[in-house]
């Protein structure tokens, strides 16, 4: 399990590479890349200029840590990888990466479409949406854009 929360996101290859040689019984590695949309998210249709990024680094953590072990409870999946940016990010910049290795891929798919969602909602960091209407926190506590 690897968890970074930091300005840079690591090579999505070595960090596949990393989970393919944790063990041989993965069959499956599904990964969520989440991109710098060119609109807001609050479906004004406004053209966001760059959006920033805040956490609590220690805390979010910790807090994703938690998501992937319970993943691995629920799901059955062998381990994860979840790296977030923090600080400025601009349109079609990659933002966030969350990688599962699993034996099959419906468990991977199962886990990874509910990490994110939890990464979203639960873990501690902030969006601040820049737009050429202004700018914003938006309300969800964040993860993807």
């Amino acid at each position: 399990m690897k968890v970074k929360i930091s300005e840079r996101l690591d090579e999505l290859a070595s960090l596949v590479r990393e989970l393919e040689e944790a063990s041989g019984e993965i069959g499956a590695v599904t990964i969520f890349i989440g991109v710098v949309r060119g609109t807001d998210g609050l479906g004004r249709n406004r053209k966001v200029l760059k959006l920033e990024y805040e956490a609590h680094e220690t805390l979010a953590s910790k807090v994703i840590e938690g998501m992937i072990e319970k993943s691995k409870a629920k799901h059955g999946i062998i381990d994860a990888i979840v790296e977030h940016r923090v600080g400025e990010a601009r349109v079609g910049e990659e933002v966030m990466y969350v990688i599962v290795a699993s034996k099959h891929r419906e468990e991977g798919f199962k886990a990874l479409t509910e990490l994110v969602d939890k990464i979203k909602h639960e873990a501690p960091i902030w969006k601040k949406e820049i737009t050429e209407g202004g700018e914003y926190w938006i309300e969800d506590i964040s993860g993807t854009p």
